[in-house]
């Protein structure tokens, strides 16, 4: 059965939230004209799938792991579900960390390897089915094509950081760019999704058109420049 993909997955049947644990307190409203008060004219909020309507504009994103999807959450339920286990560990919020590896490039002939038809793919270890997929921006949004797991497993052995984003939340991103050369990050997996949303809306014609390509550009700017190199433990060198 196909699974609707990326963050167009917000709506929840009344029956499954039924069956939710009960969820944390709401935070005590700020008075108006202070921090966290009123909203100005014209803001926008965003619906927490607990509370509903009222989320203000600054959310996260909590990953729901028996629907495969992603929905909005305030500040609130986000911090809540960063506990391990919390919510019968069906949800697990999406952190915010950015890595790369500049110690450790990939080579053209290990990118070969990986047999990605595309320059731009993430790769995303999801808990239900048990599996490593690979995606990538398409103009019907974010696809997902045939991996060699072997190839990979070859290649994580020489490139650590591929093996550290956290499953069902984090995804390692791969680009190859004429300039920059292989790049590879790990980045939030909303981030892709968010990505792969906005291409379907602007590609434009075989190769995705002008503004499809700023749009990368810009997003691989933001992604390098929020990227951080892992700590790594002296003792293993």
């Amino acid at each position: 059965m196909t699974r609707p993909q990326g963050l167009r997955r917000f709506a929840v049947p009344p029956q499954q939230a039924a069956a939710r644990p009960p969820p944390p307190a709401p935070p005590p409203p700020a008075p108006a004209g202070t921090a966290g008060g009123a909203l100005p004219p014209g803001a926008y909020t965003v619906p927490c799938f607990y509370w509903g309507p009222g989320t203000r504009p600054a959310h996260g994103h909590v990953a729901d792991l028996e629907q495969s999807s992603l929905v909005c959450a305030c500040r609130a339920c986000y911090l809540l579900f960063t506990q391990p286990g919390a919510g019968r560990a069906r949800y697990r919020s999406v952190p915010d960390r950015y890595l790369r590896d500049p110690e450790r490039k990939l080579s053209p002939a290990e990118w070969d390897e990986l047999q990605i038809p595309v320059g731009l793919a993430f790769f995303l270890y999801r808990s239900e089915p048990g599996e490593l997929s690979c995606f990538y921006p398409s103009p019907a949004g974010a696809t997902q094509c045939a991996l060699d797991l072997p190839a990979w497993q070859r290649i994580a052995a020489g490139h650590p950081l591929l093996d550290e984003a956290e499953p069902d939340v984090e995804a390692v991103l791969i680009s190859q760019d004429e300039s920059a050369g292989i790049e590879y990050f790990i980045v939030p997996v909303d981030a892709c999704y968010e990505l792969a949303g906005r291409l379907r809306m602007l590609w434009r014609g075989f190769d995705g058109g002008t503004e499809a390509r700023q749009s990368i550009a810009e997003f691989l700017a933001d992604v390098r420049h929020r990227a951080k190199a892992p700590r790594r433990d002296p003792s293993h060198g």
